[in-house]
């Protein structure tokens, strides 16, 4: 069976192992410390499947925070990326809760954030219900996330008002997700509106 005969550091965080006098490989430095790797220690079977299990564990915390770099992602997310990249569903679970337990992962924090964002480009309340479930918002936080925006009447109120109170803007707004009571409301709000400045 080979012997580690040396553990050397290599680039920041990284060792270099070397077996029977031989570079074999560089494994992170916690990666070896977990699987207690150290020199004279013999690596059988059962010592190369713990120190590949906890490679793959490592693998699949480092893809699943390099996605959460770039922008905030739902639990569901984070996981459509593990799978894509190979990561088995164990590593993808103990990935996902290690991110949600160090808070770098929260649904309903994502679940607010992408609301008031979908608000703020002049979507209705059905639309963003859609976008959130399509992104892996389960009913409770999406429906959490929506009573926290503005409501949707004075959000299409103010996107009738610039638009004018015409036919043309009510299947506008309907095409963005606005109920009809609020299309109805803001559309005879700003006809109001438009009337009294007439005179």
């Amino acid at each position: 069976m080979p012997r580690v005969t040396a553990l050397r550091p290599a680039r920041p965080g990284r060792v270099l192992v070397e077996l029977d006098g031989e570079r074999w490989r560089t494994v992170p430095a916690e990666v070896a410390a977990r699987t207690g790797l150290s020199v004279g220690l013999e690596l059988d079977r059962e010592r190369l499947r713990t120190l590949r299990a906890e490679l793959r564990r490592r693998e699949a915390l480092a893809v699943g925070a390099r996605a959460l770099a770039r922008r905030d992602r739902s639990e569901q997310a984070v996981r459509d990326v593990l799978e894509r990249k190979g990561v088995g569903e164990p590593e993808r679970e103990e990935a996902v809760a290690t991110l949600r337990q160090h808070g770098a992962l929260d649904d309903e924090r994502f679940a607010c954030t992408r609301a008031a964002a979908l608000a703020q480009r002049g979507l209705g309340d059905a639309a963003i219900a859609f976008s959130l479930e399509r992104d892996g918002i389960g009913p409770e936080w999406s429906a959490s996330a929506l009573a926290g925006l503005e409501p949707e009447r004075d959000r299409a109120v103010r996107l009738a008002a610039r638009r004018g109170a015409t036919a043309k803007t009510a299947r506008w707004l309907a095409g963005r997700g606005f109920a009809a009571d609020s299309i109805e409301a803001a559309l005879a709000s700003v006809a109001k509106d438009e009337r009294l400045e007439l005179g």
